[in-house]
């Protein structure tokens, strides 16, 4: 795999960018790898296919992604041998406009995402669920706005249009995601592999490294060494998983009518 020029931020996103790190709580690097290059990329990085962790993924939005539209986005996830999570995000997300209850719940994040050429702060609230709890909602038990808690749904009716309810979202899913963390050879951070497995048969590999904001150049450095040096092409179209997915579902579902409340 050759690779091209790597994107770069740049001078006004540096500049939005440095007094942001200032005020979140974590830094996350992603890189999504184009399907023709994951296996080179598997292989170059020594990843074991077999430790990786089953993940099933749902999101709930309208039709026409009008929820995703407005910077609001619902997620659920079963995970292989581990409790059910929910998370309700609101991106982007300028952290001083951050609800002070929402910061001050020991369940909510405020993150900034880079990939290259770009970034997106976000704040998510997160809580953790019983799997069966989140069985009984798929099967019609009981309803989303039950499976969420009071502070997700208080981010919801402050980020969400005043008049999408929870009952209007209806589930775009499952998404069916393999999870692999490992500390590559010659390099001394974990990386994060998950890989995206669409109904349609594609698939999008993505890579991330998470960090402090205080370390966040010095560890995009390293890792864009590092990577670039197995042959890992850095100049790659970048395309977010969650992005996909939705658009994926929304077509499927676009004469779909309301879930219940």
């Amino acid at each position: 795999m050759a690779n091209k020029s790597v994107k770069t931020l740049s001078a006004e996103q540096l500049g939005e960018l440095v007094p942001l790190l200032k005020k979140v709580h974590s830094v996350e690097l992603k890189l999504t790898v184009p399907d023709a290059d994951r296996r080179s990329a598997v292989e170059a990085l020594g990843m074991d296919p077999i430790a990786a962790q089953i993940r099933q993924v749902f999101f709930f939005d309208t039709p026409d992604l009008s929820l995703n539209g407005h910077g609001v986005v619902v997620r659920v996830r079963r995970i292989q041998g581990k409790p059910a999570d929910a998370i309700v995000k609101v991106r982007p997300l300028d952290p001083e406009e951050a609800p002070a209850t929402a910061l001050a719940s020991p369940n909510f994040g405020v993150e900034v995402d880079a990939m290259p050429g770009g970034f997106v702060c976000s704040g998510r609230m997160k809580a953790e669920l019983a799997d069966a709890k989140v069985l009984e909602m798929l099967g019609g038990s009981h309803t989303l706005r039950k499976l969420l808690t009071a502070e997700q749904r208080d981010l919801y009716r402050r980020h969400a249009p005043p008049e999408l309810k929870l009952r209007h979202l209806v589930k775009l899913g499952p998404i069916n995601v393999l999870k692999l963390k490992f500390i590559p050879r010659d390099f001394n951070r974990k990386l994060v592999a998950e890989l995206w497995n669409y109904p349609d048969g594609s698939r999008l590999l993505e890579l991330s490294t998470k960090c402090t904001p205080q370390e966040a150049f010095d560890v995009a450095a390293e890792t864009k060494v590092f990577l670039s040096g197995l042959g890992i092409d850095l100049s790659a179209v970048q395309e977010t998983k969650t992005k996909r997915a939705l658009e994926y579902f929304a077509k499927g579902v676009a004469s779909a009518g309301p879930s219940e409340s």
